[in-house]
Formats: structure tokens, sequence, C-alpha cells
């Protein structure tokens, strides 16, 4: 049962930090196209139309930068796996001509109520992330 609830919570983490983020991209003129998009490779959090490119953005939400900044967790598998599901996206919707790119924007929850409803966050969005 402790397992269950530990993937909610991580879940509603993860829920949390990826509206923060589709929030940003699209004041910033990004059409969001698609969350959570699932392939057999893996998941891409937000796929975004900006300009003549497809964005595929990993977020990735922290309490705190204590053990490192957020987008240290999206190491070589990772990128990886992020890559074979952009394809396969790619692939399914014949958008061959389209130009695209990875971008990783992490959230770190700030102030007195750091990862609670109440909590402010500070986002940095990394453009091009990998290749």
């Amino acid at each position: 049962m402790k397992n269950t609830e530990n993937m909610r919570n991580k879940r509603a983490i993860g829920d949390k930090g990826e509206a923060i983020a589709v929030k940003y991209l699209e004041s910033h003129g990004y059409r969001i196209i698609l969350r959570n998009y699932h392939s057999r490779y893996g998941e891409i959090d937000i796929i975004a139309e900006l300009g003549e490119y497809i964005v595929f953005v990993e977020v990735k939400f922290r309490k705190s930068s204590l053990y490192g900044e957020p987008s240290q967790a999206v190491d070589y598998r990772k990128q990886e796996k992020l890559k074979k599901t952009a394809l396969q996206y790619i692939a399914d919707n014949e958008l061959v001509d389209k130009d695209f790119r990875f971008d990783i924007i992490e959230v770190t929850a700030t102030g007195a109520g750091a990862g609670e409803d109440t909590g402010e966050a500070a986002l940095n969005h990394i453009e091009n992330a990998f290749c």
C-alpha cells in the first residue's frame, strides 16, 4: 500500500511541475501538442511546437537542488529513451520534414511552502539540451 501511495505522490509532483512548464511554454509562444506521450520506449512529458520546430520537453521537478540540479537526472540512458520515443512519435505522425529538438525544463520549489501546493517555483529552460 505504501508503494502505491508513493507512486501517487510522485505523479502529483510530476503533474505540478508539468503544469508550471506548460504555462511557461505557452507564455513564450509555444503551442502544446501533447502531454505525457507514451511509446514502448518511454514517455515524453510535453511535445510542443515553436515555429518550424517540434520540441520534446523533459520536465524535472525537485523540492530543492540539494542533491544537484534537476537536469542532471537526464543522463545518457534517459536521453536515449527520449530519443527513441521521439523517433516513434515522428514516425507515427509522419513529421519527417520538421526540425526537432530536446529541451529540459527544471522546476525547483522555493519559499516557505516548497514542494507544497502553496509553494513558489523557480524555472530554468534549457533549450537544445542534447541531440
